[in-house]
């Protein structure tokens, strides 16, 4: 809404799409003038594709449920394989529904059939029973006036199953305190609901990304979980970001 207002200055529309690497082309999208927009939505598909929201057991959801986004139809552009491993190209992406392409994304379909993406299945946690996404989670708290930027993640509890981790970049002038913390978990507690509130919230100067902006959650979730970083680093933009995150706090 604030992109469309200062730089469209309320005439451009914004085109939020949905597409992957392995896709080879846009997916889902508004076409300008065609298609009425939702912020926040990549709202219908693009000509002959066919996406759903299934259940695990690969049954349509009702509106407004979340599940995993699938695509039922083969589209010109699409990954045919991975070099060298066709085995683990047929367990990725056609394993979970049958006849079906899997794209790991959690989404959701309002009742006007427009589609919502949650983020990754991955990224889509289990918190005492309740299934939370950590990009809504992350929407919530970017709303807040004093939030920059987040990134959110969870880490095994032995009571919820999953706990919510949130690293938080303040804007400039802003201070970190116990006071701000409370006031970040209540508004995310507004937002979406009390269960969606982070158990952990983290101040950070920075968050540690790719060299193409990507935020690198695995790494995140290693902090999280207090565990030893491990894996390949070498994408990293700037290994500072993860000392201070690594350094054990005052």
């Amino acid at each position: 809404m604030w992109y469309q207002e200062h730089i469209g200055g309320k005439r451009c529309p914004i085109v939020d799409t949905w597409w992957q690497t392995e896709t080879g082309a846009i997916m889902i999208s508004p076409l300008p003038g065609a298609v009425p927009t939702k912020p926040g939505s990549a709202t219908l598909p693009f000509f002959g594709v066919q996406p759903a929201v299934v259940d695990e057991t690969g049954k349509p959801v009702p509106p407004n449920s979340g599940g995993k986004l699938i695509v039922r139809k083969p589209w010109p552009s699409m990954l045919r394989g991975i070099w060298g491993d066709p085995q683990r190209y047929k367990d990725t992406y056609w394993s979970e529904v049958k006849s079906c392409y899997f794209t790991g994304d959690g989404c959701r379909q309002d009742a006007d059939g427009y589609f919502w993406i949650v983020g990754r299945i991955d990224d889509v946690l289990n918190v005492a029973g309740h299934r939370i996404g950590t990009a809504e989670v992350e929407s919530a708290l970017v709303s807040h006036p004093s939030v920059a930027e987040a990134a959110v993640v969870g880490r095994n509890d032995e009571v919820k199953g999953q706990a919510l981790v949130a690293f938080v970049t303040l804007k400039t002038g802003q201070k970190a305190s116990p006071e701000l913390r409370d006031q970040l978990r209540n508004h995310v507690g507004r937002e979406i609901g009390p269960v969606a509130k982070p158990d952990d919230i983290r101040f950070a100067e920075g968050l540690p990304k790719t060299r193409s902006g990507k935020i690198m959650r695995r790494l995140l979730k290693q902090v999280a979980s207090g565990t030893e970083i491990k894996g390949d680093t070498t994408t990293l933009e700037d290994f500072n970001v993860l000392a201070k995150l690594t350094a054990v706090e005052e």
